[in-house]
């Protein structure tokens, strides 16, 4: 197995369970990352850490060595953006009350999605099939909704969906602010743990904004951007592999797994870090 410090280390830092929008319980994704080769897992579920206990568990008992994550939705500007905790402590008090704060919202926006989903899409009773998707007002999510359109008929696929309905611009995406980036890198920090900035190549800042992006992270304690991820392609590889080192950022690498049936990538089927990258394991504990 390579060392913890190697570069072609199989990681997958970034995946997403039951707990918030996966399809996968944290157990089965803990054995469906071992089986494909994974050595270093961590589970990031949206703005949750309850399925933490349950994915350490089994990839304990697997011999696979296990990170704890989340990952924080985050309001910049007039975008929604994401950054992963690693190493966290899940029973930081601080970091478990400013999550409870962010999930608050998210009922009261997945209402609004649903006004606007049946206006435009012409979905049906659309707010329920979503709810019974994620079990718990708190947990709702554009993927639920992505899924209930599959469900009706009315797209081919959640890629789809989220193409014609729920991308800034889009009918049936509703803003909200989330946390701001100086809490979520707190939170982080204050838990122990490492926070990263995902998948930035999915993001629509102009050079200027993104430059601004990465030195405010930088300035309050971010130490770690998602260069190797589903959303990203060869040459969004090179081009964050270059930021890292410019800021002097740690690389992770993550696959962003929600399903077997939807994602892009499986777990632990990415493309290794660029050569020249700092990975993000060399900081873990």
């Amino acid at each position: 197995m390579p060392s913890s410090t190697s570069s072609t280390r199989n990681a997958d830092l970034h995946c997403h369970s039951t707990v918030s929008d996966g399809t996968l319980r944290p157990e089965a994704l803990a054995r469906r990352a071992h089986a494909n080769g994974v050595d270093l897992w961590a589970l990031t579920d949206h703005d949750e850490v309850g399925g933490l206990i349950e994915a350490a568990d089994t990839a304990s008992s697997l011999g696979m060595a296990f990170v704890p994550g989340v990952e924080i939705s985050v309001s910049v500007g007039d975008q929604t953006i994401h950054v992963v905790g690693l190493d966290i402590d899940a029973t930081n008090a601080e970091l478990r009350a400013g999550l409870a704060q962010v999930r608050q919202g998210r009922d009261a926006r997945a209402r609004a999605m649903a006004i606007e989903l049946e206006r435009h899409a012409g979905a049906k009773d659309i707010y329920a099939c979503a709810l019974r998707q994620a079990g718990n007002p708190a947990l709702l999510s554009r993927t639920h909704f992505a899924r209930c359109l599959v469900e009706q008929g009315l797209c081919a696929n959640t890629h789809d969906v989220f193409t014609r309905y729920l991308t800034p611009g889009k009918p049936g995406y509703v803003e909200h602010d989330w946390a701001s980036l100086a809490d979520a890198v707190g939170w982080i920090r204050g838990a122990g743990g490492l926070a990263v900035i995902a998948h930035p190549g999915r993001y629509r800042f102009t050079s200027t904004e993104e430059w601004a992006l990465f030195a405010r992270f930088r300035e309050l304690g971010g130490v770690g951007v998602e260069v190797v991820t589903a959303s990203h392609s060869a040459t969004d590889f090179r081009k964050y592999a270059t930021i890292a080192r410019e800021f002097g950022f740690h690389a992770s690498r993550g696959s962003d797994f929600h399903s077997p049936g939807e994602s892009r990538c499986d777990l632990g089927k990415l493309p290794l870090l660029p050569e020249g990258t700092l990975p993000i394991w060399n900081l873990l504990h």
